[in-house]
């Protein structure tokens, strides 16, 4: 197992590796996947030194939950003995596939809780949290409960994800709070206005999720790429007609950037997110192993003032075609209001 540079999530939670893997794709949300290469992927991230591992109960109605319960299981002893999971709870889903809200009640996060812990094969969760704020749950009840179950044992710390400053703060003041997890890349920015700062203000990390704006800002993605049935990005405003056209000539920009240093589009996207603050721990989404790799040459890239520069000119703070998802789900996200 190699060994990775390390973040803290905040004041109060673990020591992680500088970059987690988030494993959603490997059962949701971009179309099929292969399950024999997620678990390799999941494996091959233990063994270089990957420590935190980011999923949802809700991610596959529980399949990925049950995968990483498998990549765990027959991962080696020493790589296992590493890895840490980050779980998000809360969203109600449809037989279909749908979703119809969110239930912080107490009652509702240790059901959720017992069911994550039995699916992952394990006696605790390292870090837990609600995926989107239940607006008929005062968070400090959600975190409450969230806080029994670490008085209990069952969980270690306390997560939050996708909040804004105000709430950000409510939850602070029940109990401590270890990480917001939170969509921050190039085209995602708006944290920087209050969230950040609060979350700097009280100690709390930033576990970053869409560094690569789900694939967009890779260098890989295309304007004609078809994408598969049940693919998130089929119905996501930055991946539709001229938005995707703007979007992608921003990519173009950052390649050239890229190319001058010898890297990828991907690498240096990933590289901006590690250089904003050692307290922003930067989730990729690879289900490959190939991906992966690429992901991780990330940690090798410095960028100086003159890099950092360029990049924010290629692509400006609020340059992003299109908002982050659809009106329905943007509407459920307390970070944007």
């Amino acid at each position: 197992m190699t060994a990775l540079p390390t973040r803290a999530l905040g004041s109060t939670g673990p020591q992680v590796s500088a970059i987690g893997l988030g494993c959603m794709g490997m059962s949701a949300l971009y179309g099929e996947s292969d399950r024999a290469e997620s678990i390799a992927t999941i494996h091959a991230a233990l063994e270089a030194g990957i420590t935190l591992l980011d999923t949802g109960d809700f991610y596959g109605m529980g399949h990925n939950e049950l995968l990483i319960n498998e990549a765990l299981r027959t991962a080696p002893a020493t790589a296992r003995e590493q890895a840490l999971t980050s779980v998000k709870f809360g969203a109600l889903r449809t037989v279909e596939g749908g979703f119809t809200g969110y239930d912080g009640r107490p009652a509702a996060v240790k059901n959720f809780a017992a069911y994550s812990l039995q699916r992952l094969g394990t006696d605790h969760i390292d870090v837990y949290r609600i995926a989107r704020v239940d607006p008929d749950v005062p968070i400090e009840e959600t975190v409450g409960a969230i806080a029994e179950l670490v008085e209990a044992g069952h969980v270690r710390h306390i997560g939050l994800s996708e909040v804004g400053a105000d709430t950000i703060r409510r939850a602070a003041a029940v109990a401590p709070v270890s990480d917001l997890q939170i969509e921050y890349s190039l085209l995602s920015r708006s944290i920087e206005a209050e969230i950040l700062p609060a979350c700097r203000e009280l100690g709390i990390g930033v576990t970053a999720y869409g560094v690569l704006s789900r694939g967009l800002i890779s260098g890989h993605f295309s304007q004609d790429r078809e994408l598969p049935p049940g693919d998130f990005r089929s119905m996501s405003p930055r991946f539709q007609a001229e938005n995707l056209r703007r979007n992608l000539d921003l990519v173009e920009a950052l390649r050239k950037i890229a190319e001058q240093k010898g890297v990828t589009v991907a690498q240096i996207a990933i590289a901006w997110v590690l250089a904003r603050g050692t307290d922003i721990v930067p989730l990729v989404g690879a289900r490959r192993r190939d991906r992966l790799t690429e992901a991780l040459g990330a940690l090798d890239v410095q960028l100086d003032a003159v890099a950092l520069a360029a990049i924010e000119e290629a692509v400006p703070a609020g340059s992003a075609a299109g908002d982050r998802y659809p009106a329905d789900q943007m509407a459920h996200l307390d970070s944007e209001r």
